[in-house]
């Protein structure tokens, strides 16, 4: 068990690593503390951005020659190849740091272990796991790009308090406040790309798009369009970046010219199932996927399980009507038994709404068993669009 003073000190890492939340993918969040024998933080930092200095060069430069003996508490293991940066093992190890304290490892198959394994040989006490489930949820997109081998997925979703999306006429703008709305348009500067099903682009014909300017770049958004009903005049593609079409159309029609002629890539599968645009997207060097909606694109990711995050923004509104719609679609679990259940529940204030993020019951348990030691052999960790 921690000391109250690591954990103080590895809670301030966990805050610094939070600022890069928008700009480092598809690096992970990093941030650094460095603690004299006498009690005091002598320097600190995080990783930025993309390109930038780790976290942990941040840290040991603000503290100077005051690193010697002292301890430095990271969110994740100190790198020990050459990227864009030089390995930051080598860094704390010249420094002269007596201990360091890590919330857990890096799979990342360059680091996977050799980090702890280069500061141990040079004398530097090691300890790994304070935290690691709150480091985890920090580096979820990372993690489970690297482990799992697709990109984590989160699930979002705007209703009122008896859980409709929309009324029993197809209105929903806006059951939610321009607070809320906010904090989901945070959601797309966060995750690497955007999905709705084709049902959602034909009734709102949204453009999916990055707006608050947090991100470097526009993010990719894509589209499951199984008979690519798409329409050319789509506001999707007024807006700057990529857009994905997923569809089983063979594209001898000519509404597919049309669209690729809009600047649409089209990705004809054999079949549009979650894991199979999950695939593609991974390849693509795609970290991180929000789905938007609606509500049966939404029920197949939740049926399949391949999602790790829900987050829902509730407005004190009642809607009602038999036939307004609810968030999931698709055929349900039938039994309470079968449905799954979500662990991690938080849950806030944006305006008059109520916001709550809650976990795939066993996401962060999952990711926990593989990025603590032993680390798993190195595999295959998939396209990245830089390297950290």
């Amino acid at each position: 068990m921690p000391t109250a003073d690591a954990q103080r000190s590895l809670r301030l890492a966990l805050r610094l690593a939070a600022r890069g939340r928008y700009r480092t993918a598809p690096n992970p969040r990093v941030g650094a503390v460095l603690v004299a024998p006498s009690g005091e933080v002598v320097g600190s930092g995080w990783h930025r951005e993309v390109g930038g200095p780790h976290a942990e060069a941040e840290a040991l430069a603000a503290a100077g020659r005051r690193a010697r003996g002292a301890t430095l508490y990271v969110t994740l293991e100190p790198c020990a190849h050459h990227g864009r940066t030089p390995p930051c093992a080598e860094a704390v190890i010249a420094a002269g740091v007596a201990r360091v304290v890590a919330c857990h490892g890096d799979p990342d198959p360059r680091v996977g272990g050799r980090g702890f394994d280069r500061l141990r040989a040079a004398g530097i006490a090691v300890e790994v796991g304070p935290l690691a489930e709150e480091a985890i949820v920090l580096n979820l997109a990372f993690l489970v790009a690297a482990t799992l081998g697709r990109p984590a997925v989160t699930l979002k979703w705007a209703m009122s308090l008896d859980g409709r999306i929309a009324t029993a006429t197809g209105e929903s703008q806006w059951i939610t406040s321009a607070a809320s709305r906010r904090w989901a348009l945070g959601l797309r500067e966060e995750h690497d790309a955007t999905l709705a099903g084709v049902g959602t682009v034909l009734a709102d014909d949204p453009l999916l798009n990055r707006r608050l300017k947090l991100a470097p770049g526009p993010g990719v958004r894509a589209v499951l369009d199984r008979r690519l009903r798409t329409p050319p005049a789509a506001r999707l593609f007024s807006a700057p970046g990529e857009v994905l079409l997923y569809t089983e159309s063979d594209g001898g029609e000519p509404r597919g010219a049309a669209l690729a002629a809009r600047g649409a890539t089209i990705v004809r599968l054999p079949r549009v199932t979650p894991a199979a645009v999950l695939a593609d997207l991974h390849g693509r060097g795609i970290q991180s996927l929000l789905v938007e909606g609606g509500g049966e694109t939404l029920a197949s990711f939740a049926e399949s399980g391949l999602y790790d995050r829900v987050s829902v923004a509730a407005a004190p509104l009642l809607v009602g009507g038999r036939a307004a719609p609810g968030p999931l679609g698709g055929a349900g679990w039938g039994a309470l038994g079968a449905a799954p259940r979500l662990a991690g529940l938080t849950a806030g204030r944006r305006g008059r709404d109520l916001v709550m993020t809650a976990y795939r019951e066993g996401a962060v348990a999952d990711l926990l068993a593989l990025v603590l030691p032993p680390l798993p052999p190195a595999g295959d960790p998939g396209p990245r669009r830089e390297s950290r």
